[in-house]
């Protein structure tokens, strides 16, 4: 327990719901592998986070799990809190590897204060729209990210 926060199970429409409600520039995520929330003491949910398969697929080998969303209401220490229980629970469960991204202007400190690792930057895209798979802009475009690795 951190400051009156615990961990929590959290099912698949519930994390959905609240990044749904909560996250700032991407929508709920399509599937996952497994959720996790963190509750204060009264049990309220005060965040989310969600891994899935790798979204790029040259690192999608069955061993890697990306973390595709976290979302909080803004409690304190709840980001750091479910990046490492994510990493304890990716290794738990066997993978070898857990990444995430992060957009120009976040500074990485939840990662790092969980002992994640900056590990690359990715270049601003346009978007995914092309014409053979027509996409709707979401707001991500032109953006640099930054890829993060759990040490």
């Amino acid at each position: 327990m951190t400051g009156g926060l615990h961990l929590v199970p959290v099912r698949f429409r519930q994390a959905v719901a609240f990044v749904a409600e909560h996250h700032r520039h991407h929508g709920p995520p399509r599937g996952l592998i497994f959720s996790v929330g963190v509750v204060d003491d009264e049990e309220a949910l005060r965040g989310v986070l969600v891994a899935g398969r790798p979204v790029a697929r040259h690192y999608d080998n069955g061993r890697t799990l990306e973390v595709t969303r976290v979302a909080t209401d803004g409690v304190f220490n709840g980001n750091s809190m479910l990046y490492g229980a994510a990493r304890r629970a990716s290794l738990a469960l066997g993978y070898t590897r857990l990444i995430t991204y992060t957009q120009q202007g976040e500074t990485g400190a939840s990662l790092r204060a969980a002992g994640w690792a900056l590990v690359a930057e990715r270049r601003p895209r346009p978007g995914w729209n092309t014409p053979s798979r027509p996409r709707q802009p979401t707001g991500t475009e032109n953006i640099t990210r930054y890829m993060w690795e759990a040490a």
